[in-house]
C-alpha cells in the first residue's frame, strides 16, 4: 500500500511541476511593453547610425525583463515599404522568435514566410538594444508590422560576448 502511495505522491509532484514549468514559460514574466509617446517605433537610417521614431498607430506591445529575447510588438505604419527601403536599413537576416500563443497578434510563422517571399520587408530598428541583440522590424504592404529582438552576429560568433563580467 505504501508503495501505491510514493508513486502516486511522485507523480503528483511531476505534475504540479510540470503545470509550474509550462507557466512560467508561457505566462511569467511577460508585462505590457512601454513605449515613448511619439516614437514608439524607430528604424536606423541608411546613413547614420541613430534610430529615427516613424509613423506607427495602434501599437501593442509586450516584454519581460528576464529576457531581451522576449520582446514583441505589433502595429500599423502608414509609411509605404517603397518610402522605407528607401530611407532605412534593410535587415537581411531577420528571424522571427515564436511568442506566447496568447499574444495573437504576432505570428512568427506568418512573419517568416513573408519575409522569405519577399511580401514583408524586414528593417534594422536598434542596433544592440543590448549587448548582443537587435531590435528588427518587419513591414507588410498594408502597413501591418511587426517587431521583436534577435541575436545579432556578435553573439551569434562568440555567445561569451554580451556577458558581462
Amino acid at each position: 500500500m505504501s508503495g501505491k502511495l510514493i508513486a502516486g505522491g511522485i507523480v503528483l509532484i511531476a505534475a504540479i511541476a510540470g503545470i509550474a514549468i509550462y507557466w512560467l514559460q508561457v505566462y511569467a514574466f511577460y508585462e505590457p511593453a512601454t513605449f515613448q509617446p511619439g516614437a514608439e517605433i524607430q528604424l536606423t537610417p541608411i546613413l547614420g547610425d541613430a534610430p529615427e521614431a516613424i509613423l506607427a498607430e495602434n501599437v501593442e506591445g509586450i516584454d519581460a525583463t528576464s529576457s531581451p529575447l522576449r520582446f514583441r510588438a505589433c502595429f500599423h505604419t502608414p509609411m509605404s515599404q517603397a518610402m522605407l527601403t528607401e530611407t532605412y536599413r534593410v535587415y537581411d537576416q531577420a528571424e522571427p522568435l515564436v511568442g506566447p500563443p496568447w499574444f495573437d497578434c504576432f505570428n512568427a510563422e506568418k512573419i517568416g514566410e513573408a519575409l522569405e517571399t519577399g511580401e514583408a520587408i524586414a528593417f534594422l530598428s536598434v542596433h544592440d538594444i543590448v549587448p548582443g541583440v537587435d531590435r528588427v522590424v518587419a513591414v507588410f504592404p498594408n502597413g501591418n508590422a511587426y517587431a521583436w529582438h534577435q541575436l545579432n552576429d556578435k553573439l551569434k560568433e562568440d555567445p561569451t560576448k554580451g556577458i558581462l563580467k
